[in-house]
């Protein structure tokens, strides 16, 4: 299986003052093209820090990150700006939506830095508001829409460009549970359609949905194992 993301003993450490803050003390991972992943720990565990940098948000201290098998250290910053908007799309818990926009215009934003036509862009945009079952909200602002809403077209607008990969960062946490299972679904189904799809979570039932669960604590993989439930329902 092709490995989309290889890191080896990544730290991550911050300074407050005299105190350094060890975030991430030596995490090696790899995940294979077209895996589902979460990410789990209590808070202060590293994973929303472990996410920022496989997303390209931010650098380790130390370490090595190869994503599609090119060092991620080496990259120019242009570079690392057309993998954060073509190979990576990103769902946040706070949906991250521009109140101003419409559904439409928001989902369209990633294909502006892209360079694409508006005609193209306001094309795509829809086609991808279709298929996360908002064709008919293309038009509603993100104060005219319910919270499962708000997080579908925040999914549209990370599929907009066609990443391989999308992280996803507690995408329920605003949620009801009906809700968060019509969510989790739509997560599903974008794993069936070949991305590699790696969520943070704290929640048990939102992290069965995954094929595999890596659990973090204090900085370091505490474990890291294949879901049977997830792997009995494939």
């Amino acid at each position: 299986m092709e490995k989309i993301i290889r890191l080896s003993e990544i730290t991550k450490y911050y300074k407050l003052g005299t105190v350094v803050i060890k975030a991430l003390n030596g995490v090696t991972l790899d995940v294979d093209r077209n895996e589902y992943l979460a990410l789990m720990g209590p808070s202060g565990s590293g994973k929303s820090t472990l996410m920022n940098i496989i997303g390209c948000l931010d650098t380790p201290t130390s370490g090595r990150y190869y994503l599609n098998g090119k060092s991620v250290e080496s990259m120019s910053d242009d570079e690392l700006a057309e993998v954060r908007n073509k190979e990576i799309g990103f769902v946040f818990q706070t949906f991250n939506l521009l109140p101003r926009l419409s559904a439409l215009e928001n989902v369209a934003l990633p294909l502006v830095y892209a360079g694409e036509k508006k005609s193209e862009r306001l094309k795509r945009a829809a086609e991808v508001l279709e298929q996360v079952g908002l064709g008919d909200r293309m038009d509603h602002k993100p104060n005219e829409l319910s919270g499962g809403q708000r997080q579908r077209v925040a999914i549209a607008r990370a599929l907009v460009t066609k990443p391989s990969i999308i992280l996803a960062d507690e995408p329920t946490g605003n949620l009801d549970t009906k809700t968060s299972m019509e969510i989790m679904d739509l997560f599903d189904e974008i794993h069936a359609n070949g991305n590699t799809v790696i969520l943070v979570t704290h929640e048990p039932d939102i992290a069965e949905h995954a094929r595999r669960v890596v659990k973090l604590k204090d900085g370091v993989v505490e474990k890291d194992y294949l879901n049977a439930v997830a792997e009995e329902l494939r």
